[in-house]
């Protein structure tokens, strides 16, 4: 290790390493939950795949909802293709160094995709709060035109915030230590290793935070507010009973996204994380997310049940003739 942290490029008074060593988990048996990620992308890269397929072919599902949970498809299935191979090339076959580039690359698709999940979901309460709040008005509010434009404003608010957080990294100059200690280029533990001013990094990172995590956190809770509060008008129970089952698989889909990722923040305030504890956190709520949320929208969504059934009814025709 004393090696790798030795080897440097000096470029004027910026000191760049040519590779970063990415620790991962300093304990035993590690590589039993590396296997376990690799077991949890394999389902993830099916799962979606599935609810892509579905959406792709099946006319019902071509609305302005199935729209943004295409999104959400999306951007599960590119989050753990940008991290997991990754992880999995690094740590099963001992390949933890990777180029200064290569790390800025991964840093902004990781980040990138994680909070495109993190607004979609967003999105989605929106709908959610439309569809309940104001039924009447749903499908001149929600048209296929106005989710296309939400979604591409989505899109570049991401990119926008992530591109100019990852393009502050190489004005760090690097010259106390090349070993990050987390399971990816983690912008924090990066930039905590610049020897040169890296407030405007910390800053950065605080504001990419809010506006990608907090915020569209706390615009999803306070759209189940209003939505709480059109369902105590309704007056049967029946009638509620069918209000919250539009909203269930949303409402798990958000607490396996941010319960994991808010209790770690949470938790960092009070007392330091041991790193091991905080790089299994997080790695394990960026993998079971993508793997998670096709499985509960295909179990959750009476739409999806149907298509499947429909999918066997064909097979067996195909199959009789």
């Amino acid at each position: 290790m004393n090696s790798a942290n030795s080897t440097f490029s000096l470029n004027a008074t910026l000191v760049h390493p040519p590779f970063f060593f990415i620790s991962g988990l300093s304990m035993p048996h590690a590589k039993y939950y590396y296997v376990f990620l690799c077991f949890v992308f394999v389902v993830s890269v099916l799962g979606n795949s599935f609810v892509m397929f579905s959406i792709h072919k099946e006319a019902s599902f071509h609305t302005p909802k199935y729209m943004a949970v295409f999104n959400l498809v999306v951007a599960d299935l590119a989050e753990s293709t940008a991290l997991i191979p990754n992880l999995i090339a690094m740590f099963l076959f001992d390949s933890q160094y990777i180029s200064f580039d290569a790390c800025l690359a991964n840093m902004f698709f990781v980040y990138f995709f994680s909070s495109l999940q993190s607004l979609t979901l967003t999105v989605l309460a929106y709908d959610r709060l439309v569809a309940i709040c104001l039924p009447l008005r749903y499908h001149a509010i929600i048209t296929m035109q106005a989710m296309a434009v939400i979604l591409t404003v989505v899109w570049a608010y991401d990119s926008v915030l992530l591109i100019l957080m990852v393009s502050l990294v190489p004005r760090l100059s690097f010259c106390k230590s090349i070993v990050v200690e987390s399971y990816f280029c983690d912008h924090g533990p990066i930039f905590r290793m610049a020897c040169n001013n890296n407030h405007v990094n910390i800053i950065m990172g605080i504001i990419n935070m809010i506006l990608l995590l907090y915020v569209p956190f706390f615009l999803t809770v306070l759209s189940y507010v209003f939505i709480s509060g059109a369902l105590f008008k309704i007056a049967s129970w029946e009638g509620r009973f069918k209000a919250i089952k539009t909203c269930s698989a949303h409402l798990i889909m958000v607490a396996i996204y941010y319960m994991p990722i808010l209790s770690i923040y949470m938790a960092g305030l009070f007392f330091p994380i041991q790193p091991n504890v905080r790089i299994m956190n997080t790695s394990f709520s960026k993998a079971i997310t993508p793997m998670m949320n096709p499985i509960i929208y295909v179990l959750n969504t009476e739409e999806f049940k149907e298509f499947i059934k429909k999918l066997f009814r064909r097979k067996k025709k195909t199959q009789q003739k």
